[in-house]
């Protein structure tokens, strides 16, 4: 079983920065994958903020574009908040998916809470 390791998150005034970042307990991602980004704030349901398709697609949410940055090194992923606004405050989740095999497998990080107030 591949374990998900967020870290990164936090209290920030708005228009600050935070980096998140999460770490597969593999090293071996095969493609084609889809990795990513997700967040859920209270009374809300989970949405994606961002996600890199086979290392070369990115796709971010229209609400974050221009402002967050996802990059990926290796089994790590990371993203780059920037113009921090309350609205971004949620719990944040990292997804894998990839296959072994034959077999898709679907990966959540345990979540890291970014909240933005002054």
């Amino acid at each position: 079983q591949v374990q998900l390791a967020e870290s990164g998150g936090g209290l920030v005034q708005p228009g600050g920065s935070l980096t998140l970042s999460c770490t597969a307990s593999t090293s071996i991602i095969s493609s084609p994958n889809v990795l990513g980004w997700y967040r859920q704030a209270p009374g809300k349901e989970r949405e994606l903020v961002a996600t890199i398709t086979s290392g070369v697609s990115r796709n971010y949410a229209d609400g974050v574009k221009g402002r967050f940055t996802l990059s990926r090194d290796m089994n790590t992923i990371y993203l780059q908040m920037n113009s921090l606004k309350p609205e971004d405050t949620a719990v944040y989740y990292c997804n894998m998916r990839f296959y072994t095999g034959t077999q898709l497998n679907d990966y959540w990080g345990q979540g890291t809470q970014v909240t933005v107030s002054s």
